[in-house]
């Protein structure tokens, strides 16, 4: 129960997942964790803001997507027996990457959204693991990192590479035979010392927005 008699917030997802490591190495008084309902009011917009447009997002639409990512990041719920280990899966020939890593996956969810916050509360980073399970590969999955954000007071504190490193660290626990992402050739450096390699041209097709219509019949 936190200080003030209230429980404390649920997580997104499991804290196991967050690494012991990335943890050890922020800055003093500084936390990595799962993103919490209540991060609405702890400047988690506020970090995106720097990375793209956000909108004026209220508490009730917040609450809308956080409960719909909530359900996508939460285990199937057909499963009720303990997810085996890679180890367990063993062959003597050695099972395929796809073979392992889809039956360790499948304990997991498709939402893992991080954030870090500073001594006093506030969020000064976050980062997205996007989880997408395939057919190829044995039904392998593949990790999609996005949104990589940290406050403009803040850079400078390696806290970018923190928030990779725990995608990172996520993503292997959950099985995943890669993660890739998307960056400006700006930024190419930097990834490649997080451990990234370029890989193809990234492509995109943009819409318009489709106006709602609010006439009445």
């Amino acid at each position: 129960m936190a200080s003030n008699g209230t429980l404390p917030a649920a997580p997104l997802f499991s804290t196991t997942l967050i690494s012991a490591e990335v943890q050890s190495a922020l800055p003093e008084g500084y936390t990595v964790r799962p993103l919490q309902k209540n991060d609405y009011h702890a400047g988690f917009l506020d970090v995106l803001r720097v990375l793209t447009q956000v909108g004026d997002i209220s508490e009730e639409r917040w609450t809308e997507r956080y409960d719909w990512i909530a359900r996508l990041g939460a285990p199937p719920p057909s499963l009720s027996s303990p997810v085996p280990k890679s180890s367990d899966l063993a062959s003597p020939t050695g099972p395929s990457d796809g073979q392992q890593f889809s039956t360790k996956s499948e304990g997991h969810g498709s939402y893992f959204v991080i954030v870090i916050i500073n001594e006093v509360g506030k969020i000064v980073g976050t980062g997205t693991l996007v989880v997408e399970r395939k057919f190829i590969h044995d039904l392998g999955i593949v990790g999609h990192i996005e949104d990589i954000a940290v406050a403009k007071d803040q850079q400078g504190k390696k806290l970018g590479l923190r928030i990779i490193n725990a995608l990172d660290y996520i993503a292997s626990e959950v099985g995943c035979y890669k993660s890739i992402l998307d960056c400006s050739e700006a930024n190419e450096g930097f990834y490649k010392k997080c451990g990234f390699k370029r890989a193809g041209l990234e492509m995109a097709h943009y819409y318009e927005k489709k106006p709602t219509n609010d006439a009445t019949a």
